[in-house]
């Protein structure tokens, strides 16, 4: 089966930008407080729910690390193998495994949340439906997701450089009521929405989404 496109080039532009993308985005967890407190609101409630925790999209681990450091039974994945050797070589006591959101190497059923921060901006809308159902096939019920995203005018941007590398890269950026859409079509109900304005520097707002597997 031949594997879709945006697949392959998000891939191999994060393998590319591994390095200095590990060198520069970490660091600035400590310097956002809201979105802390977002992952500690959803670390409490993963923790009620049972069960592990997927970060999906995990990059070089730390958010991964971050939601262990709250008592999260927390694990990584993510699509490229450069990302999760990073991942394994910065926090050794964690798992973390190569895979795609769109067919999971994860059972039915068995983990109590699932954290896709800022993972889907460069998923095309069209395969949304199908990362959201592996989403809800993944998680127990009572499980949770949470969703962080560019928000925006359902628009995509192509790009042609990235944390300094020449790379072609698409991010897509999403109405917040068209995610939860789609999320609830999928079988896991929007629980909670925030919206933030543009940081300095940023043309876009983030998103975030709490939903809920009944």
């Amino acid at each position: 089966m031949t594997e879709p496109a945006h697949l392959t080039e998000t891939r191999g532009a994060y393998d590319t930008v591994a390095v200095d993308y590990a060198a520069l985005v970490p660091a600035r967890l400590s310097e956002l407080p809201l979105d802390r407190a977002l992952l500690g609101a959803f670390a409490e409630r993963a923790r009620a729910a049972g069960g592990p925790v997927a970060d999906l999209g995990c990059g070089p681990g730390h958010v991964t690390a971050h939601l262990s450091n709250l008592g999260v039974d927390a694990f990584g994945v993510d699509l490229s193998p450069r990302m999760v050797a990073l991942a394994r070589q910065a926090y050794p006591e964690l798992r973390f495994e190569v895979g795609s959101m769109t067919a999971l190497d994860l059972p039915d059923g068995r983990l109590g949340g699932v954290l896709s921060w800022w993972s889907i901006v460069h998923t095309p809308r069209e395969l949304l439906p199908r990362v959201f159902a592996e989403f809800h096939r993944v998680l127990a019920p009572g499980g949770h997701a949470l969703l962080g995203f560019h928000g925006g005018d359902d628009e995509h941007v192509r790009r042609d450089r990235a944390y300094g590398h020449p790379v072609p890269l698409d991010v897509h950026f999403a109405r917040p009521e068209g995610i939860a859409a789609l999320l609830a079509a999928a079988g896991l109900p929007v629980t909670a929405t925030m919206w933030q304005a543009p940081g300095e520097g940023q043309r876009h707002p983030a998103a975030y989404l709490f939903a809920r597997k009944p």
